[in-house]
């Protein structure tokens, strides 16, 4: 007997004889799929009232007669008869057909644990979740059945993660939380799987997101049980040490798959240098950056920040994988091609989930004409994604940074130099950013990055004429944030500048939060933020900042500035055991980075972990031997009350007056 596959849940799929897929387009044609398989054999009169409610009853009939001569044409002569329509009753032939929703609601009535596995595993997503219908009365349907099959999926989990032990019941309270992310119950579920398989330190570490998101969403604190767990963990489980839970909090290095966003996302990753000289790459990774930006803009689309769309650069990768690993729906990839004044832009857009091209297409223009093409590659990627966006919107997205193609060359540069850390990048990039400016004296963002360049001189200990240096920093900043007020790069780097070394913390807070209103998708401004409401003594609205800076670039080479970041929040809050195992993380990325290593030493002595902070020092005195209690005013800004912790930990790791 031929048999048709239908899934529903997730991502639209239908696949008939061979496995072949079968292409439904229409989305009325799958909204009648989902109503038929959820209710066997439906009233012609209740269809057409729930697909076309804004239209007449002739109307509304005709429409539906239409959709299913349509649907019928998509599933051809094998399958047509499926659909079984009478004078008055359609419905779909249940028995010829797998369909994933009804499986999913027989399984879960079961008690039996493997049925319950299989339930979980049908259950990919929401009802037709990438399919949107544009009729309130399916649209109240829709919205009535997603959260009637969402609640079997979590009372599944529940129930499963009674039964099982080990790994399996980590994993499913792991999925509890990242679909009920403000249910305590499953905070408190996931905290008891890690204790009983005696990863204290995930648990504690958990916590410590789980009471930030409570705060931050709801405006209340964990409960009295997850308080408890916390606190019998804190003083450890039948005489465990704090090393050894810092120590499984440290060993933390991966961090757990993201779940995707509730709207459309996507990761833009590094294009193919076809130009035949490696020095091109450079001009390659701008086209690149300059489109992540020109998506970013667009407030509903989830859009993965460019440093961990870059740790794919030079990789053979697959997509299925990328789109896991980032959490995106999405994936764009393509080449550069760049001959004397001659730029040919490829692209192709692919459905994450199923492997599956959906866009292909190729620019071609002048070196002058780059800005053009990179708005046409984004307004293609735009309208394949959201076909119904109205054509103002695609509009919006464009800018032009510059007039000057060669300004804009150095400044593509200078952020290629920036991302190397280093003293002879970072001053590289400078002189490409001074030069940009000096061939477009409006360039905003310029400014911005040229500034941003001061702080990182600042953090790995490479200034020389500190008061110079700082007053310049401030010039640099002042001026992006005049030329920049729509710019979101200009505005974050800007901020981050003034509150981080210039003393200007709440100026610097104001443009950081201006940036994020243009830009949402920008994790370098999360970042910025999270550093400056650290600064402030806001650890919880820091951590909330930086967790979502974590989510918009998870797989981030720099990870370390957001682990630094995280260590200082912890700090603020007084959570010393979390503030020293984020510092160790950050310090197991970037090895010399001067704050971790202090950081360990300021958390790791006040939670008494004295050996660790003397060690730290002494790497501190190999770094900058000159550096003594009475300078560290220039590490980091803070309030007084925390400089005095600050400066309390220091002294009693060892560090000179």
């Amino acid at each position: 007997m031929t048999c048709l596959k239908l899934g529903l849940l997730g991502v639209f799929e239908m696949r008939g004889a061979a496995d072949r897929p079968i292409a439904v387009s229409a989305k009325k044609s799958r909204g009648l799929l989902a109503i038929l398989a959820l209710s066997p054999s439906v009233p012609r009169e209740k269809l057409a009232n729930l697909l076309w409610s804004e239209r007449g009853d002739a109307q509304a009939r005709s429409s539906l007669r239409q959709t299913l001569a349509s649907l019928r044409r998509d599933l051809g002569p094998v399958h047509e008869s499926l659909i079984m329509a009478g004078d008055e009753r359609i419905s779909i032939d249940q028995i010829r057909a797998e369909i994933d929703v009804v499986a999913f609601q027989r399984l879960t009535v079961t008690e039996d644990a493997e049925s319950l596995r299989q339930a979980l595993t049908l259950y990919r997503g929401e009802l037709l979740e990438d399919t949107m219908i544009s009729d309130p009365a399916f649209d109240e349907w829709i919205t009535e059945q997603r959260a009637r099959l969402h609640d079997l999926a979590v009372g599944t989990i529940e129930r499963l993660w009674a039964m099982e032990s080990g790994p399996r019941r980590i994993d499913l309270a792991k999925r509890l939380v990242a679909i009920e992310p403000l249910k305590e119950s499953a905070h408190l579920n996931l905290m008891q799987s890690y204790a009983e398989a005696g990863e204290d330190g995930l648990a504690l570490q958990h916590y410590a997101a789980c009471r930030n998101l409570l705060k931050a969403e709801l405006g209340i604190t964990p409960g009295e049980e997850i308080e408890a767990l916390r606190l019998r963990l804190a003083r450890g489980r039948n005489g465990g040490s704090t090393e050894s839970r810092v120590q499984k909090v440290a060993a933390e290095a991966q961090p757990f798959l993201p779940g995707l966003p509730d709207k459309p996302s996507i990761a833009v990753l590094p294009f193919k240098n076809l130009s035949g000289d490696p020095e091109q790459d450079y001009f390659a990774d701008g086209v690149v950056e300059e489109i992540i930006i020109a998506l970013s803009r667009l407030h509903w689309l989830f859009v993965i920040a460019r440093n961990s769309s870059f740790a794919y650069k030079g990789r053979a990768v697959d997509v299925k994988q990328v789109g896991r690993e980032l959490g995106v729906r999405y994936v764009l990839e393509g080449s550069v091609r760049r001959a004397a004044d001659r730029v040919r832009i490829s692209g192709q857009l692919i459905d994450a989930a199923s492997g599956t091209c959906l866009w292909a297409d190729r620019f071609e223009g002048s070196t002058g004409d780059i800005f053009d093409l990179q708005d046409q590659v984004t307004a293609s990627v735009v309208g394949e994604i959201a076909p119904k966006l109205q054509q103002a919107e695609i509009e919006r997205i464009k800018h032009k940074p510059t007039e000057s193609l060669d300004a804009y060359d150095h400044f593509l540069r200078g952020i290629a130099s920036l991302h190397t850390w280093t003293s002879e990048g970072n001053q590289q990039a400078l002189s490409h950013f001074y030069r940009a400016i000096e061939l477009d004296p409006q360039y905003a963002a310029a400014y911005g990055m040229a500034a941003r360049a001061y702080v990182q001189r600042n953090s790995g200990g490479w200034m020389i004429e500190r008061t110079r240096e700082v007053a310049e920093a401030e010039r640099l900043a002042r001026r992006a944030v005049e030329l920049g007020q729509e710019d979101a790069v200009a505005l974050s780097t800007a901020g981050f500048a003034l509150s981080d070394i210039c003393g200007a913390v709440d100026d610097g807070d104001a443009y950081i939060e201006r940036a994020l209103a243009l830009n949402p998708n920008l994790a370098s401004a999360w970042l910025f933020s999270g550093w400056v409401k650290a600064s402030k003594g806001e650890a919880a609205l820091a951590l909330e900042r930086l967790t979502y800076a974590k989510r918009l670039s998870p797989n981030d080479p720099q990870d370390f500035s957001c682990q630094a970041a995280m260590s200082f929040a912890h700090f603020v809050a007084g959570n010393y055991l979390e503030g020293l195992a984020c510092a160790q993380a950050a310090l197991r990325i970037k090895t010399n980075f001067l704050f971790p290593l202090l950081s360990i030493a300021i958390c790791g002595t006040l939670a008494g972990r004295d050996e660790q902070s003397r060690k730290a020092i002494a790497r501190v005195r190999l770094i900058d031997p000159t550096l003594r209690i009475s300078l560290i005013s220039t590490i980091q800004t803070m309030r007084p009350e925390d400089f005095v912790r600050w400066k309390e930990g220091l002294r009693k790791a060892g560090l000179l007056e």
